[in-house]
């Protein structure tokens, strides 16, 4: 028989939430990265067992950290932000913006590309910053 969704989640440590798409509480972050798994082609009709759904799980962790491009990371891994490397990646990227530029202008009608930059903070729910009224009162 089939164990209810509620004593699997329970079971693998998930906490259960009511949250309706769309609406403040939802998390911004595991949304995408949720529907990323799910539309991926090898993510599977059916897991045969918890152990396929882990095997899967760490395989689809591994790439999306370390191989898959983020745009709202200007198109960097994680692991590339984590450790330090974004920015040398990002000017790489210039470089050869750079040369395709200059070896065809008359493609690129906005001017010179730029590979971007990497977001300097990233929150959920940004903390408020006092405002200058309240800073000089205390």
């Amino acid at each position: 028989t089939s164990k209810p969704v509620a004593l699997m989640l329970a079971d693998m440590g998930v906490t259960k939430s009511h949250s309706r798409p769309h609406v403040s509480n939802d998390n911004p972050f595991s949304e995408p990265h949720f529907k990323t798994m799910k539309y991926r082609p090898d993510f599977p009709e059916r897991f045969g067992s918890m152990e396929d759904g882990r095997a899967h799980c760490a395989d689809f962790f591994r790439w999306y950290n370390t191989e898959h491009r983020h745009g709202g990371l200007g198109l960097v891994t994680p692991h590339d932000v984590h450790h330090g490397l974004a920015a040398a990646r990002l000017e790489a990227r210039d470089v050869v913006l750079a040369a395709a530029f200059a070896a065809r202008p008359e493609r690129f009608p906005a001017g010179a590309p730029s590979a971007g930059a990497v977001p300097s903070e990233v929150w959920i729910n940004k903390p408020q910053q006092p405002s200058r009224t309240e800073e000089t009162h205390q």
